[in-house]
C-alpha cells in the first residue's frame, strides 16, 4: 500500500518536527497496516564522528520493548503446560524469596523494587546471571504483591531466568529459536549486524553531544532491555502483537495480554499494563506495546489492534525525546487518512433450523435484547448497553445451553427453555430469566 502525498507529507513532517524540537541527533520511524510497511522514514545523524546519515535499515537499541518479547516468551510456556501465570515466582527460582506470582511480574505488580541490587546504572556493570542470582537475597518488596503497579526492572530479569531454565540453549537461545526465527527477525538480536546507530547524550545547554557506553550483557539480565532492532523489524513484532501467530503464539493468548490489568496513571486513565504490554489510550483509541529506554537511545512500538496500524520510532539519544507520543501521532495520523471501506453484506444460508426459532427481540425486565445469527455465530445485543460493552458473542454447548465466548458477560451461560411444542418462550442468561415480553421480576417468579 502506497499512502496518499498529503499523508505521507504529514508523517515526514511530524517525524522532522520531533527530531528538530526535541533535538535527537536522528529519528527513525515507521508505520505499519495489516502486516505491511505502509511509510518509513529517517532523518538527521545516525553516526556523527562519520556524518553518517540514518537510514530505516540502521539498528537502534530498543530499551524494554525487550520486555514484550520476553512476555511472549513467558506464555509460550504457559500455553505449553510448563507453568501456570499464578504460580509463585518462587516455584521456578528457589532462591527467590516468598512473594509475587509470574502473573504480578508481567504486570508490573510485583512490589519487588525496581532495579537489580546494586548501582548498575552508576557502575554501569550489568549484573551476570550468577549475581543476579546471588543478590536476591537482599532485595526489597516495596509494596506487597498487586497493590500498586510499580516499574521493574529486576521483575523482568527474574522472567528471563524463568525462560533460562526452560531451555538448554539459556534465555538468548529460547528467544531466538521460539520467536525471532519463526517471525523472520534476523536484525532483531543481542549482537546484530550494522549498520548501527551510535548512541548519545544531547547537552541540554548547547548542541554538544556524548557518545554513550555500550554495555553488553549476556543471561536473563538481557531480558531486561538489551535488544536491537530496526523500525521494519518492529513493525513485524508490532503486527505480530495485533494477530498472533500460530507458530509462536496464538490470537487469544495475544488478547489475554492486551487486556488491562492495572492502571498506571490514576488521574486520567491514560496509560495502563496488560501482560507485558502497555496500553496507551488516546482519544477513543486504545494502542498497545512498549517503550524503550538505553543510554543513548530511546524507542516505541505501538498497534492499535482492532485496525491492525501502528508505528515504530527508535531515536539515538538518551532523554529529550518522546517516542511514545510521536508513535501515536504517526498512527493516529494513518488511521485518520486511511478509514477502513465497511465490509460489504452478503448473504449466506441464514439461520440453522434449531437456531432460527431462538431470533429476534426478547426482554430482561424493562431492557430490551436482541439475539441474532451474524455470520454463522449467535449474537446477543443488549440495546440500550454503552458501546463496546452491549455485544456477546455465543457458541453452542449442548442442546440449548450456549456459551458467551467473547464481549459482554464474558463466560456465562445462555439456556434455552421451549414450550410443549418445542417453542423458545423463556432464555436464562447469567441466570437472568429472559422473556418474548416485557415483564417485572415479580411477574415471572414461579414460572
Amino acid at each position: 500500500m502506497s499512502p496518499p502525498d498529503a499523508l505521507r507529507e504529514q508523517l515526514d513532517m511530524l517525524v522532522a518536527r520531533a527530531q528538530a524540537e526535541q533535538r535527537s541527533p536522528s529519528v527513525s520511524a515507521a508505520v505499519f497496516r495489516d502486516g505491511e510497511v505502509v511509510w518509513r522514514r529517517a532523518v538527521g545523524t545516525a553516526e556523527i564522528a562519520r556524518d553518517e546519515a540514518a537510514t530505516p535499515e540502521h539498528v537502534y537499541r530498543i530499551g524494554s520493548i525487550t520486555k514484550t518479547f520476553t512476555a511472549v516468551c513467558i506464555l509460550q510456556l504457559r500455553d505449553d503446560g510448563e507453568l501456570a501465570l499464578d504460580d509463585p515466582l518462587r516455584a521456578h527460582i528457589p532462591e527467590m524469596p516468598p512473594g509475587p506470582t509470574i502473573r504480578d511480574c508481567l504486570s508490573h505488580l510485583s512490589g519487588l523494587q525496581r532495579e537489580p541490587p546494586g548501582e548498575v546504572w552508576e557502575t554501569l556493570e550489568p549484573p551476570s546471571r550468577e549475581e543476579l542470582l546471588a543478590g536476591l537475597e537482599d532485595v526489597e518488596r516495596l509494596l506487597a504483591p498487586g497493590v500498586a503497579w510499580h516499574y521493574s526492572n529486576l521483575a523482568f530479569g527474574l522472567l528471563g531466568e524463568v525462560v533460562a531454565r526452560r531451555s538448554e540453549s539459556g534465555y538468548e537461545g529460547a528467544l531466538r529459536r521460539r520467536v525471532l526465527e519463526p517471525l523472520g527477525l534476523e536484525r532483531t538480536s543481542f549482537d546484530p549486524p550494522g549498520p548501527k546507530a551510535t548512541g548519545y547524550y544531547v547537552d541540554p545547554w548547547s548542541d554538544g553531544v556524548t557518545v554513550e557506553p555500550d554495555l553488553p550483557v549476556e543471561g536473563p539480565t538481557a531480558a531486561m532491555g538489551w535488544l536491537w532492532s530496526t523500525v521494519d523489524e518492529l513493525a513485524v513484532w508490532g503486527d505480530f502483537l495485533a494477530t498472533g501467530n500460530e507458530a509462536v503464539l496464538a490470537g487469544a493468548s495475544l488478547d489475554e495480554m492486551a487486556r488491562v490489568r492495572t492502571m498506571v496513571d490514576h488521574a486520567s486513565w491514560e496509560v495502563g499494563w496488560g501482560l507485558g504490554l502497555g496500553l496507551y489510550r488516546r482519544a477513543d483509541r486504545v494502542f498497545v506495546g512498549h517503550g524503550g529506554a538505553m543510554p543513548g537511545f530511546l524507542a516505541s512500538v505501538l498497534v492499535h489492534r482492532p485496525e491492525r496500524t501502528g508505528a515504530a520510532v527508535l531515536a539515538n539519544t538518551s532523554a529529550g525525546f518522546d517516542p511514545e507520543s510521536l508513535a501515536i501521532d504517526l498512527a493516529c495520523a494513518a488511521l485518520e487518512a486511511l478509514p477502513r471501506a465497511p465490509e460489504l453484506w452478503r448473504a449466506d444460508q441464514g439461520a440453522p433450523v434449531e437456531v432460527a426459532p431462538l431470533l429476534g427481540r426478547w426482554w430482561s425486565e424493562g431492557s430490551e435484547l436482541l439475539l441474532t445469527w451474524d455470520r454463522g455465530r449467535l449474537r446477543l445485543e443488549l440495546i440500550d448497553g454503552a458501546p463496546g460493552r452491549n455485544v456477546s458473542w455465543l457458541t453452542a454447548e449442548l442442546d440449548d445451553r450456549w456459551r458467551i465466548v467473547e464481549g459482554r458477560e464474558l463466560g456465562e451461560l445462555l439456556r434455552v427453555v421451549r414450550d410443549d411444542t418445542g417453542v423458545p418462550v423463556k432464555l436464562y442468561v447469567a441466570t437472568y430469566p429472559v422473556t418474548r415480553a416485557p415483564a417485572a421480576f415479580a411477574d415471572v417468579v414461579g414460572d
